[in-house]
């Protein structure tokens, strides 16, 4: 064979220069592209040897050095070779459909590009974006084949020129690096390629003597081979300092679409950061992404792990997972895993499940509110403290107090749990809910819009029945006029505000003087911090007051009342009320202050 001259087929020649223009902000990726053929060229030639064909080694590895004087960097495999003819049908002729379009779309677009190289066959053609000239010294396996070299500086034109002295199989690609691209010329920088993009590879990699490469994917195991401590070294090699994952899922699907992965559900704190995923993208184990946000739903973000889906591009666009149908098929298969995971947890461990749901609980309500299948999968595992002790599902709470309740499941924030409204709660043996975190306003509004026959109260917004003893009657004085008639008239003079509706009512507990109730609607509101601070404390102001006539405290202002002291029946009032405000937390900083000062006035009074 003589040397032979020509030119790439492409159905243009202006490609290589849009190559290196729009794809320079991710040139890294040529190390990628060359090892990923490097080790294809070594799993043939496996595959082949195991049908006899050939009598394969077992010492396969791909090896990369590098010489700074001369600005050369090499990776060479002892996979299958090429022949001649090869080289010429996979490296002079590029499988580049649409070429002219793709051209036509890049040149007239400022935009960055999506992927350019692996939708188009362009993996080997990457090298240009870093080398000025690019050799290729390759061997085929074949018997009676000679070695041949293949030379370009330009991705265009190229000479392919025998080779008699070499006698060893497989491929040796040399890059002469160009001005801009000496950074490569490095082992931790070469190191560091091959362990974000080529770390789970099943051959072993080499930069200089080191091999750079894990090899061994877990994803790709058995999982009835791996042991809990296998998934836990996994994750920390994956994410260093992250501690134990609560659970994990382990994804093995061949039908209707191939999909391989570990997602792990980490410790994670009350802060739900969604706009980053920390889920890695392979593709035949493949690094491609550490974006998978286009793949599984925005409240999946919050898992870590490893994604495989072989028939995914290697250089996988934003836009094609947007589209493209198997992606799309592949979420729903992982949202159900998801539920289907946290269904056996709850139901093989319910008081283990119980200790990770405080980790968990703004995951699964966010996910709840954002996809229906998701909801269907785990509403009957959701979990909410009870006021009664321990957990409590929203189907038992039900069950064991509509009789009771009516319609009404009771709930309360968790700083509640020692106030006046729990107090008066529990002394009737009444249960509530906690839902303690911000979400809980906007997930119990949604929990109603999946449960008609159910209306979510709190505590301390509407006066509850089972509080009022209505058998009481209450004894008529000269004037006509009730206990509870005086107190209305005490508190209205003594207060004096608009927007206040004062009430006197007859509750079951005499620990209680008074309490604030506020409409569930404002409360909502208030708590979704809807609007400025300004009408906040607007809506807040228009409150109801109730006086509870079994209290001790207000029967006793009655007799002071009625023995003529008008300054102190009015500063018991407002004390009072202002006890009340602040048990309903609904207290401004000007009325503390003068809270403050009163109480002060109070204790000196005490003291003589």
């Amino acid at each position: 064979m003589s040397t032979e001259t020509g030119k790439v087929s492409v159905q243009t020649e202006n490609i290589f220069p849009i190559i290196k223009k729009w794809l320079y902000s991710e040139k890294d990726i040529f190390l990628r592209e060359l090892v990923s053929n490097a080790v294809d060229a070594i799993t043939k030639l496996k595959k082949i040897s195991l049908s006899e064909e050939f009598e394969g080694g077992t010492d396969y590895k791909v090896h990369i050095s590098f010489n700074q004087e001369a600005r050369t960097l090499t990776i060479q495999d002892n996979g299958v070779g090429m022949t001649a003819d090869e080289v010429k049908k996979y490296i002079n002729q590029i499988a580049f459909s649409g070429a002219e379009d793709f051209v036509k779309k890049y040149q007239s677009a400022e935009k960055e590009s999506e992927g350019i190289i692996g939708h188009f066959g362009l993996g080997f053609y990457s090298s240009f974006m870093v080398a000025s000239r690019v050799i290729i010294e390759t061997k085929s396996y074949k018997k009676g084949e000679k070695a041949v070299r293949w030379e370009s500086e330009s991705g265009v034109e190229y000479t392919i020129t025998p080779i008699d002295d070499r006698d060893e199989r497989g491929t040796k690609i040399i890059l002469v690096m160009d001005s801009e691209s000496g950074e490569y010329l490095d082992k931790w920088k070469l190191k560091d390629l091959v362990k974000k993009y080529c770390d789970f590879m099943p051959i072993p990699i080499f930069v200089e003597e080191e091999q750079a490469n894990r090899q061994k994917a877990l994803w790709s195991e058995n999982p009835s081979s791996l042991k809990k401590e296998d998934y836990t070294q996994f994750y920390n090699y994956l994410f260093p300092f992250a501690g134990e994952p609560h659970f994990w899922i382990h994804l093995n699907v061949d039908y209707p679409f191939r999909l391989q992965g570990i997602l792990f559900f980490p410790k994670v704190t009350h802060e739900l950061d969604i706009s980053k995923s920390a889920i890695k993208l392979y593709c035949s184990h493949v690094f491609v992404s550490e974006e998978a946000n286009e793949l599984i739903p925005q409240f999946l973000t919050v898992l870590k792990g490893t994604i495989d889906i072989p028939d995914l591009p290697l250089n996988v666009s934003r836009s094609y997972l947007q589209t493209d149908p198997l992606v799309k098929k592949i979420s729903s298969h992982i949202v159900k895993k998801l539920s289907d995971k946290l269904g056996e947890e709850f139901k093989k461990d319910k008081a283990e499940f119980e200790k990770i749901w405080e980790d968990i609980a703004l995951f699964v309500k966010f996910g709840m509110m954002n996809d229906d299948k998701f909801y269907e999968g785990v509403k009957n595992i959701v979990l909410f403290k009870s006021s009664e002790g321990g957990y409590v599902t929203l189907d038992d709470y039900w069950t064991r107090n509509k009789e009771k309740n009516g319609n009404k499941v009771f709930y309360a924030p968790d700083i509640e749990s020692g106030s006046v409204y729990m107090d008066l709660f529990k002394e009737q043996g009444l249960e509530a809910i906690f839902a303690d975190s911000k979400i809980d306003t906007h997930f119990l509004q949604f929990l109603e819009t999946k449960n008609s026959e159910m209306h979510f109260q709190r505590v301390d917004s509407d006066l509850v029945d089972q509080f009022v003893d209505k058998d009481k009657t209450e004894i008529v004085d000269a004037d006509n006029k009730t206990d509870s008639d005086k107190l209305k008239e005490i508190f209205t003079a003594a207060i004096g505000r608009t927007g206040l509706e004062i009430k006197a009512e007859n509750l079951k507990s005499a620990t209680v003087p008074a309490v604030i109730m506020l409409p569930e609607h404002i409360r909502r509101l208030t708590e979704m911090n809807l609007g400025i601070q300004q009408s906040k404390s607007n809506l807040l102001q228009n409150h109801t007051l109730i006086l509870n006539t079994q209290s001790e405290l207000l029967k006793n202002l009655l007799k002071i009342h009625s023995g003529v002291n008008p300054d102190k029946t009015k500063e018991i009032v407002q004390h009072v009320y202002d006890l009340a405000k602040i048990s309903a937390k609904i207290m401004d900083e000007t009325e503390m202050g003068a809270f403050i000062k009163r109480s002060f006035g109070v204790l000196e009074t005490l003291s003589k």
